[in-house]
């Protein structure tokens, strides 16, 4: 045992990060998390609340940068839904109201009034401004909560069907009606629901962070709406199948894997094209030329066994494995 507590990042809030975390990789691990911290903004209860838009790069608006107990309270519904999400776990939820210069005592209070209503741990946390003595509050609360006993419930059965495990996240966490499936979706579903192949692959959510709906513009806690699912992307390295909401874009170098196989390059073709780059990028010699590199923290490679670092070398992938070409 090196520590007494281990502290994770789950990801953005309790409708992506934390259900991934809760019904994936706590499942998976075999570990049971005794606290879950839900880390909270005076500014972003108060955007829940029916705060004005905030345009990056342009001035906060002065409804965030001075006290609004109204817009505050307002916008808790956002936060105490997310509190909820996390008790349907078993987990117990502590909220960490992660305190702006900006923010008054007033409002500090109120936030922390209402989650003793709501039957929540809640702690200030001044760690920008104090450092670790800023954090002792919320480390008191965190190590205080971890004292009461865990009950963990899963969400779905690993038997649900792909498609019904989406509805109940959807009804449950996000607070929707229920769900809507593009033909395209619909197509997927039903060939991942009828192979065997994809029992054990595990349902990993593709939604919006900035809404508990798939429409980053509502705010708050909305209701009368329904999850839109427009594909299922398939990631068989990983084994996960992730349903798609909304119109979120994809972050570079994340197009999932397909079921059909990439057509094969002729041995003449890469033949050619290795000859081509080798006249492009021509060889260099090196006293160290079979040695392996790493990253130092300056981001140049480093032989793995010491001495200086080799000239910048390029690495050209082939038919038969990964060259190392030395550029001069």
């Amino acid at each position: 045992k090196l520590f007494d507590y281990h502290v994770t990042e789950s990801g953005f809030a309790a409708d992506i990060g934390f259900e991934k975390f809760w019904n994936v990789k706590t499942r998976l691990s075999g570990l049971t998390p005794n606290v879950s911290v839900l880390v909270a903004t005076v500014r972003a209860l108060k955007m829940h609340g029916g705060g004005p838009k905030v345009t990056p790069g342009a001035p906060l608006p002065k409804e965030y940068t001075e006290e609004n107990l109204e817009l505050l309270e307002k916008g808790t519904c956002n936060l105490f839904h997310h509190v909820n999400t996390i008790k349907k776990s078993g987990i117990n939820p502590v909220v960490c109201i992660n305190r702006f210069y900006t923010d008054t005592d007033a409002e500090i209070a109120l936030l922390k009034k209402l989650c003793k209503e709501h039957g929540v741990r809640c702690a200030e946390s001044n760690h920008w401004r104090y450092g670790g003595e800023g954090a002792i509050e919320l480390a008191k609360a965190v190590v205080e909560a971890c004292e009461e006993p865990v009950n963990i419930k899963f969400l779905y059965d690993l038997d649900m069907p792909l498609r019904q495990r989406v509805e109940l996240i959807a009804k449950e966490v996000y607070g929707a009606d229920g769900v809507d499936w593009a033909p395209l979706a619909t197509q997927k579903a039903e060939r991942f629901e009828s192979d065997p192949k994809y029992k054990d692959y595990c349902t990993m959510m593709v939604k919006t962070h900035r809404s508990l709906s798939d429409d980053p513009t509502k705010k708050g806690v909305p209701t009368g709406w329904r999850l839109a699912i427009r594909d299922i992307l398939e990631y068989g390295g990983a084994k996960f199948l992730c349903p798609m909401a909304g119109t979120i874009s994809m972050m570079p170098g994340t197009a999932a894997s397909t079921s059909t196989p990439r057509p094969a390059r002729s041995a003449a073709c890469s033949k050619a094209l290795k000859s081509e780059l080798s006249e492009r990028i021509p060889a260099r010699r090196t006293s160290y030329p079979d040695a392996l590199f790493h990253r130092s923290p300056s981001k140049r490679y480093l032989p793995a066994g010491g001495g200086h670092p080799p000239p910048a070398f390029l690495k050209i992938r082939s038919y038969h494995g990964l060259y190392n070409k030395i550029l001069p």
